[in-house]
């Protein structure tokens, strides 16, 4: 009887998202015949979650949409076509697909402000993405990116947020460097060897996460101490041994994680103290001022100090020492009379044996 009630309930589950589907399909196909007029615009499309293995071809005017929603779908590509005619599209979100591409026609969304592609299975992106110099938020955590475009930074110069997290990216571009806008970079998550050597480019960067990244990454770039607005930092999981000195210099840093690292500057109870104590030991460290453990005073030290081998008079305060009068040859310092100046016994008395 169980079993039963379980098969009409995924009946009727079945049945009922069948109709979400196509009343959605209709919705678009009524707003198209209804809304002929060119100053309307169909703010939203929303095909998300009808486990679509292939997209409607309703006979919809493309060009209204500004957001289109076709994530947590079964999608393995997007046709060109469809792309192509998204003229005025601000968000496009396909996450949680199964793309292992983008049709290159995702050059022609000139407008489009957020993409979001991430739970997919892409290995790089079309090089014509970065004619979407109008995007501001590329989020593509969650596939297999090896690689990313060598000149995004160069093209897309308003992103504001870049997310590649969990992929298997080796490096970050070198024109990284130039997204002056971006807020905020997560590259945690890879297998990252190294990052861009001229980070100090990044003038509003607020948040880097390059963390767990293991066994691959080892040091981090002088430039991340002189990224100016920086105020969250993550380095933790990594292999890191030091941090640059750089970055006692951040004076908006207010969260720095750093641990799962062998780090041996600055030493864990420094870290364990919390981020200003670390800003304030990195900085010593370039001024020069860090204090280091005292080294111990020498006997020869001590003995010189308590008078015991200063040349002239006594002490004032009338205790003994050895006073050496003058200068004399080793020659005559090596004869049998002052051989013996020189033992313990001697060395030690409070009587003087160098009086003339």
């Amino acid at each position: 009887m169980m079993y039963e009630q379980q098969q009409q309930q995924q009946v009727r589950s079945k049945r009922q998202m069948e109709r979400r589907r196509m009343n959605r399909i209709d919705q678009v196909e009524d707003y198209n015949e209804n809304n002929s007029s060119d100053k309307q615009q169909l703010e939203v499309v929303d095909l998300s979650g009808m486990s679509l293995d292939t997209l409607p071809n309703p006979p919809l005017n493309l060009a209204i949409i500004s957001k289109l929603d076709l994530s947590n779908n079964n999608l393995q590509s997007i046709p060109e076509s469809l792309t192509a005619r998204l003229l005025n599209v601000v968000m496009l979100d396909v996450h949680s697909n199964q793309l292992k591409f983008l049709p290159n026609s995702i050059g022609c969304l000139s407008k489009l402000k957020v993409l979001n592609v991430s739970g997919n299975l892409l290995h790089s992106f079309p090089r014509t993405i970065e004619n979407c110099r109008s995007l501001e938020e590329l989020n593509a955590n969650f596939n297999q990116l090896s690689q990313l475009p060598d000149t995004i930074g160069f093209e897309l110069v308003n992103l504001k947020k870049l997310a590649v997290n969990s992929n298997k990216l080796v490096f970050l571009p070198s024109s990284t460097s130039h997204l002056t806008n971006l807020r905020v970079l997560d590259a945690r998550l890879n297998c990252l060897h190294s990052l861009p050597d001229d980070l100090e480019n990044l003038i509003n960067l607020e948040v880097l996460n390059v963390s767990q990244n293991f066994q691959y990454l080892s040091t981090i770039p002088y430039s991340v101490g002189l990224l100016i607005s920086l105020v969250e930092l993550d380095v933790s999981y990594n292999k890191i041994t030091a941090l640059p000195e750089s970055i006692g210099c951040l004076k908006k840093l207010q969260k720095l994680s750093v641990e799962g690292n062998p780090l041996i500057s600055p030493p864990i109870d420094v870290v364990d103290r919390g981020v200003d104590a670390v800003k304030e030991y990195l900085c010593n460290k370039i001024n020069g001022t860090q204090k280091t453990s005292p080294k111990k005073k020498s006997w020869f030290g001590k003995l010189t100090k308590c008078g015991t081998f200063n040349g002239g008079s006594l002490p004032a305060d009338g205790g003994e020492g050895y006073i050496m009068p003058s200068y004399r040859p080793i020659d005559g310092m090596a004869s049998p009379r002052y051989m013996g100046m020189f033992s313990p016994r001697r060395l030690f008395s409070p009587k003087s044996y160098f009086s003339r």
